[in-house]
């Protein structure tokens, strides 16, 4: 062997490749010797090649910066895979095989296995000719499972050649081509259905699933949702399981941490975050087969990032809750967050820090600081994968029902009496009262973000955690019980509170400083509150007077808007026309240029 980064070279190089080459040699060659001459070669071959590995173990054990890289490491590891499906090789499998058992009747049974072996090379050659899609993978699913492939053959070459020309599904069977082996008998039968036909086949659909999706909802099925991992089912185009009720589509910006935690108090539940598609769709998986959550559960969309045409394909709407608000407003509300810029994020405080350290530790970019060309970027690189991609969405899910609701219907003062309305659509629970209290009290403030959740250490032995009240809702806070009502404060925004961990609770109560804690918390709102009021806040008539000297930034927002309410347009036009701002906007669309 010259070369030991080439795989192709060391699979030439293994004792069944070349035991199997000189067999061949032997069959192909005129020369005399007869089958004694033979085996003295094979002798000869396997003794220097028992030489050759002990001289290479030696050298790596004083040298081992000597032993060679792993054969998936080389660059030629899949055309050197392809070399164990070579007459060679696999007549050289059976020449070890038949030597290891000569004493139980190997040699016996020597001819017929090399038969057999001729056979089985043809139909591998077979397959490779016929089949592009051989990878790596596959082939490797091949060399594990190889005769549970060839005692299968004829049943998996008639599921090839069925779905010939339906690519995806023969994409997710190469894909996953060792699952499809071992559980091809499940496999079959789903995929010569008529309910596979109608639902995949008939309509060319890019994700078909490789197994009956209704048969994998049913816990006493040998292999369901209970029994596959959410990676797997990922990459096999499994639909989510189907024991969600709806699915939330929302955004930034547009009183998303509001409706999650008003859902969480009526009782429903949802593992949501700014993840890939597949993460999403794992994190989706793994929630819905959760037995331990009773809670109802629902699906969350919330920006163009963590989805894809995949992650919407493995999706079923029924019901859809959407979240919708004045584009022009979320426009401005999306520019104002993402231009307040940290020098740090302070998540730890020290009772004896001085709150100095907050000076100038957030800024906000002014819109005169812009120009159009940078709104522009803006609009289509930025606000359009964050605020408005809902469009899409829906023409993709299109849901058999579809609940709007308008950023007003979301207010501290509404949102009560909105999810009221919804309890039954949705099969909510109803909302307690200290809830309901609590919620119509709040002041969203999405500022306080800046300066919070804020982990207080008091002593060595206990901390505060000063957060929203939102935050109170969600599964990470599950320990932590709220202390807020012990403390007393002037102008404590409403929706702040105070929270401790259960075990730590009697801590603060017995705390001698508890009076210097409470000034101090006092003194951190206070400064929160000067900064938030600080911060440079630009309206919707600012935003106007801005885009009417930039042409091209109300080209862009106009571009990006018409596409994105078509479906709002023709679903829900009431709420279209009921959007001040945007109204507005197109009035100045009308003004700049009548061809915009």
């Amino acid at each position: 062997m010259h070369n030991p980064n080439s795989a192709i070279e060391r699979v030439k190089n293994h004792l069944a490749y070349k035991l199997g080459q000189a067999m061949i040699d032997f069959t192909n060659s005129s020369s005399g010797g007869g089958y004694i001459a033979l085996f003295k070669k094979l002798y000869k071959i396997k003794k220097q090649h028992k030489k050759e590995q002990k001289i290479y173990q030696q050298t790596i054990q004083v040298f081992p910066q000597l032993k060679y890289p792993s054969l998936e490491a080389c660059s030629d590891y899949e055309q050197a895979l392809r070399y164990k499906f070579h007459l060679s090789y696999m007549l050289g499998e059976v020449l070890i095989k038949a030597y290891q058992t000569w004493y139980t009747g190997g040699g016996f049974k020597l001819k017929n296995n090399i038969k057999k072996a001729n056979k089985e090379f043809q139909i591998f050659r077979e397959i490779f000719k016929e089949f592009d899609q051989i990878n790596s993978s596959i082939l490797e699913g091949l060399i594990d499972n190889k005769q549970l492939f060839l005692k299968e053959f004829s049943r998996i070459k008639n599921i090839l050649k069925i779905h010939q020309d339906y690519k995806a599904i023969l994409d997710n069977i190469f894909h996953n081509f060792n699952y499809f082996i071992q559980n091809f008998d499940l496999i079959e039968e789903w995929l010569l259905s008529d309910d596979f036909k109608e639902r995949y086949k008939k309509e060319n659909h890019p994700y078909p699933s490789l197994l009956d999706p209704k048969k994998l909802n049913d816990k006493n099925e040998k292999i369901n949702y209970h029994n596959i991992p959410a990676e797997l089912a990922w990459e096999m185009n499994l639909p989510l399981p189907d024991n969600y009720e709806f699915v939330v589509i929302a955004g930034h910006s547009i009183g998303f941490s509001a409706t999650l935690a008003m859902l969480y108090m009526c009782g429903a539940i949802n593992d949501w975050g700014y993840v890939s598609a597949k993460n999403h769709y794992e994190k989706d998986f793994n929630m819905l087969i959760d037995q331990n959550c009773t809670q109802m559960k629902f699906i969350s969309i919330t920006e163009a990032l963590n989805i894809n045409d995949k992650y919407l394909s493995l999706i079923k709407a029924q019901k859809a809750l959407i979240l919708t608000r004045d584009p022009i407003s979320h426009l401005l509300s999306w520019f104002k967050h993402t231009h307040t810029v940290f020098k740090s994020k302070i998540s730890t405080l020290n009772i004896e820090d001085d709150l100095f350290i907050y000076d100038d530790i957030v800024k906000r970019t002014r819109l005169d600081e812009k120009d159009g060309k940078y709104f522009t970027n803006f609009i289509y690189k930025d606000a359009t994968p964050a605020l408005f991609f809902r469009n899409d969405v829906m023409l993709k899910l299109s849901p058999l029902e579809c609940f709007c609701l308008k950023f007003e219907d979301i207010a501290p003062k509404n949102i009560v009496n909105t999810f009221s309305k919804l309890k039954d659509k949705l099969k909510l629970q109803p909302i307690d009262k200290k809830n309901k209290e609590m919620i119509e009290s709040y002041k969203y403030a999405t500022e306080y973000g800046y300066f919070l959740p804020v982990n207080l250490i008091v002593c060595e032995s206990y901390s505060l955690y000063i957060a929203t009240k939102e935050s109170f809702y969600f599964p990470a806070h599950s320990t932590k019980v709220e202390v807020t009502e012990l403390f007393e404060f002037t102008n404590k925004p409403t929706n702040l509170m105070i929270f401790v961990e259960q075990d730590h609770i009697h801590l603060l109560h017995n705390d001698k400083n508890f009076s210097k804690v409470n000034i101090y918390l006092q003194k951190f709102i206070d400064m929160m509150e000067q900064k938030v009021k600080s911060l440079y806040t630009p309206n919707e008539q600012e935003l106007f007077d801005f885009l009417r000297q930039y042409k091209e930034a109300v080209v862009a927002i106009k571009d990006v808007l018409d596409k994105e309410l078509f479906f709002m347009k023709k679903m829900f036009p009431n709420i279209v026309a009921s959007w001040k701002y945007y109204q507005e906007f197109e009035k100045m669309c009308k003004e700049l240029d009548s061809n915009i």
